[in-house]
């Protein structure tokens, strides 16, 4: 099982639907600062053989802060019916796992844990210079906040993928409910900030379980993970992230973060990568 890096808040200390609505007039700067501050050491999630999907240790360190306490966001949509599909038994790790007829020089970029008013709006300037489409997994109290970015993210023609409201971690922990409300609130307020429905989750940390298969499928929405880390949300320095991601071969999914933190080092490193890996043939696909 995962292990938990620091103790995560009850059910009624995560925000929710009623207060998250009253968050937003403590300010956007104040807010982001708090839900972009802390990072700390763990291990990445593909370390070792996965558990359902995941090892031990969450694989990034996004730790939203509680300004104001919010608790709730109302007057939100539900989230737009969609049909359940079945339940897997582990999440997607490769392109061709849930792209079949992707081209055979596929690779997929996902981008975690923003919208970030910093660093999100340079990533999609980079990813525009390269004509490169990827998928953002997005965390739905920063979608709230940042609602023209998830806009510009759509309009680029990149996806869209719920990441939980509040990223909690390790998420296989909390209850069947809580796992639920993260799932429907994130869906709720990506609509609401004017993105498609998404169809795709990605669990904190690559963390799975039983119960997170079921209630994604519940949602219409299927489980994607990774197989390229280079840890980049603790700042390892620009030569490591490149070197791992140019490691990248065909049908790959490659794993990166514009929020949670300073993510100065990643687009430094994918201003080399972007460009050498599409020298080398690979071609680039949303998931």
């Amino acid at each position: 099982m995962p292990i938990a890096r620091s103790p995560q808040p009850s059910d009624a200390d995560q925000p929710s639907r009623r207060r998250l609505l009253a968050w937003t007039t403590l300010g956007a700067a104040s807010v982001a600062s708090a839900a972009l501050a802390g990072c700390s050491d763990s291990t990445p999630a593909h370390g070792s053989a996965p558990l359902p999907g995941g090892s031990g240790e969450p694989s990034d360190s996004f730790s939203p802060g509680d300004p104001g306490n919010p608790q709730a966001a109302s007057g939100l949509p539900s989230p737009v019916a969609a049909s359940p599909v079945a339940v897997r038994g582990k999440a997607v790790f490769t392109v061709h796992d849930l792209l079949p007829n992707a081209p055979a020089d596929a690779v997929a970029l996902t981008i975690d844990d923003g919208p970030s008013p910093v660093y999100t709006p340079q990533m999609l300037a980079l990813l525009r210079k390269y004509d490169i489409r990827a998928t953002f997994s997005v965390v739905g109290s920063q979608a709230h906040l940042y609602k023209d970015l998830i806009k510009a993210i759509a309009a680029d023609g990149h996806t869209v993928a719920n990441h939980t409201m509040t990223h909690p971690q390790p998420f296989s922990h909390h209850t069947a409910a809580q796992i639920e409300q993260q799932i429907v609130d994130a869906q709720s307020v990506i609509v609401d900030a004017g993105a498609p429905a998404p169809t795709l989750f990605r669990s904190p940390g690559g963390d799975w379980s039983p119960t997170i298969f079921a209630t994604v499928a519940k949602y219409g929405m299927v489980p994607i993970d990774w197989d390229i880390d280079p840890r980049d949300w603790s700042r390892p320095g620009v030569p490591h992230i490149t070197s791992k991601l140019l490691a990248a071969h065909p049908g790959d999914i490659l794993l990166c973060h514009d929020g949670g933190g300073d993510r100065s080092q990643t687009l430094d490193a994918l201003k080399t990568v972007l460009p050498a890996l599409k020298a080398k043939g690979l071609s680039f696909v949303t998931l």
